[in-house]
């Protein structure tokens, strides 16, 4: 294994964590939107509040890498990204001032404008990253010299929507898996029911997502044989297919730990089916950026490395800490 490829992977185990530990704070906000009272989305935000600035770090850490080691793939992404991200920005800080400032004053119109406020910043969040995601598997208009050839409404394709649709309802089903783990009596029960109807939603909307896959991005189904094609195929099959079943024993904790799997297991079959590509070209595969043709220097790349060395333990250290301090069911004044 080169450099180029534990960056590589590096870069894909810090998005499988944002993933995960946001995923469920965006799954949370879009669950707030269908909540029945004032206190059920105190409940939704109380439930996040101690971990959520924290998990949006493993964000900040994709981009440092990315730019440090692939820099080539920031710029050329970010040019052609750059109003879809400024949106996205958008809805993430109107999601965290609203976890802020709900409670600031006691006229309720004013603590529901900032509910609306940070369930429709989730859900916006959940949707223009699955966008983002839809667009680099389906790949990017890059031409001659890496510069962008495409547009913003290019990026809203009916692949890429489709993308954005499947992201939010398997977060809907994440964060519903933790309110889950986070809540007790009726309104826990109500979750479960939510997350098996989530789950039964994302199962059709994924199987649409990856026969249309086939056809919008072949390339990533060249791999026909080994670990990758098959091995990690099956298994992500095997967990998303203990989900229900998990549910219905009851055991909360498992089924958000299946929950997780199944994300990164999605996110782990794409990566590596599409390497040593970093952003495919939809002009021609010799335009793709790859782990190579995209890199920095190598020194450049082992200062990365043993910066994230030094890095990821503290994050990882971090969560941990704060997890554990705020484990068990989450409390209010009305629950």
């Amino acid at each position: 294994m080169d450099l180029n490829t534990i960056l590589f992977s590096l870069v894909g185990a810090l998005v499988v964590g944002y993933a995960i530990l946001d995923g469920f704070d965006l799954g949370v906000g879009m669950l707030s939107l269908f909540a029945r009272s004032k206190e059920e989305r105190d409940l939704h935000v109380a439930s996040i509040g101690p971990v959520w600035d924290g998990n949006e770090v493993w964000l900040l850490a994709v981009g440092d890498v990315l730019f440090g080691a692939f820099p080539l793939v920031f710029t050329t992404v970010f040019s052609g990204f750059y109003l879809a991200f400024m949106v996205l920005l958008v809805a993430l800080v109107a999601r965290a001032v609203a976890i802020e400032f709900r409670l600031l004053h006691p006229r309720p119109l004013w603590i529901r404008f900032w509910d609306f406020a940070f369930g429709l910043g989730s859900f916006a969040s959940a949707f223009l990253l699955g966008v983002a995601f839809g667009n680099l598997v389906r790949g990017v208009p890059i031409g001659p010299g890496f510069a962008w050839k495409g547009t913003f409404l290019g990026l809203l394709n009916p692949y890429a929507l489709l993308i954005g649709i499947v992201t939010c309802v398997l977060l809907l089903m994440h964060g519903a898996l933790y309110l889950w783990m986070k809540t007790e009596g009726e309104l826990s029960d109500r979750l479960s029911r939510i997350a098996i109807y989530a789950y039964s939603l994302f199962l059709l909307l994924y199987g649409v997502a990856t026969a249309a896959t086939v056809f919008v991005s072949p390339f990533l189904f060249r791999k026909a044989g080994g670990l990758v094609f098959w091995g990690l195929p099956v298994l992500l099959a095997m967990t998303l297919a203990s989900i229900p079943f998990i549910i219905r024993t009851g055991r909360k904790g498992a089924a958000f730990l299946a929950s997780s799997v199944t994300i990164a297991l999605i996110i782990i079959v794409v990566a590596s089916s599409a390497y040593p590509v970093l952003v495919p070209s939809s002009q021609g595969p010799q335009l793709s950026l790859t782990i190579y043709n995209a890199a920095s220097t190598r020194g450049t790349l082992m200062l990365m490395l043993v910066i994230a060395l030094v890095g990821i333990p503290i994050m990882l250290a971090y969560t941990f800490a704060v997890y554990r301090v705020f484990r068990g069911p989450t409390r209010t004044a009305a629950y």
